[in-house]
């Protein structure tokens, strides 16, 4: 099931790269293509457990940690209305919030606030340019 989940990450994690992107009815394309990917992990992936696996992190977990985390940054970087809603996905939310918590997570998470301020102005030079 490891495999599975970090495959579909893989496949289907561009979607955020290219929310980055995107504007008009493209950025609305991604914004869609990123909902239905964290549905569907919402929905199969996480379920009742606290990690993918279970009560421990694991692969799939890190694999999927990356996407997530980034795709928080690029939500605010874009700043074009909320994908990744507590309300629509809580199961997610808790396991993003545990993901985070695990010590050798915490210790390497690049400073959000610093991305955040990075990424809005690499967006705003990429849609001014294109």
């Amino acid at each position: 099931m490891a495999r599975f989940w970090i495959q579909y990450g893989v496949d289907t994690g561009t979607s955020v790269w290219r929310m980055f992107r995107s504007k008009g009815e493209e950025l609305e394309k991604t914004m869609k293509e990123t909902q239905e990917m964290l549905q569907t992990v919402e929905e199969h992936g996480i379920g009742e457990k606290k990690f993918f696996g279970g009560e421990s992190i694991g692969i799939a977990d890190i694999a999927f940690g990356s996407v997530v985390y980034w795709l928080e940054v690029i939500e605010e970087a874009v700043g074009e209305g909320a994908v990744f809603e507590a309300h629509r996905f809580p199961r997610l939310h808790a396991w993003i919030k545990n993901f985070k918590q695990v010590p050798v997570i915490k210790e390497n998470l690049p400073e959000r606030d610093w991305m955040v301020t990075f990424f809005k102005n690499r967006r705003e030079a990429l849609v001014r340019s294109a």
